[in-house]
């Protein structure tokens, strides 16, 4: 059973960065994809928008190994530990529209979507 850990959220002023944090633990072997999807305080993961996602163990997308979403091109930076099965979003010039839980997912290579319990992450002064 794939448990998915993130850590790393907290609050931050407008401007700031923080890093992210995936631990996966339990069987990764067959990940085939991983990344990040967020989702505002008081609303649910279902609601929420892809924030990046990075190919696994050698598998490639059309279009490269990674991908981003809108709100996160030019100011996070998705990136991995294969090693040691971590998964990293850095962010930076952050705004109080990131205000958000930001879950961490792992698609295998068969059967359902993995979700972590989510950070939360608070940008405000």
């Amino acid at each position: 059973q794939v448990q998915l850990v993130e850590s790393g959220g907290g609050l931050v002023q407008p401007g700031g960065s923080l890093r992210l944090a995936c631990k996966a633990s339990g069987g990764i072997a067959n990940a085939h994809t991983m990344g990040w999807f967020r989702h505002t305080p008081g609303s649910t993961r279902e609601f929420g928008d892809f924030v990046a996602g990075i190919t696994w163990s050698g598998v490639t997308w059309s279009g490269g190994r990674l991908k981003y979403g809108n709100s996160a091109k030019g100011r996070f930076t998705v990136s991995k530990d294969t090693d040691n099965s971590t998964l990293f979003l850095q962010m930076n010039s952050l705004e109080p529209d990131d205000t958000a839980v930001y879950s961490c997912y792992l698609d295998p290579t068969s059967g359902p979507r993995m979700w972590g319990q989510g950070t939360l992450v608070t940008v405000s002064s």
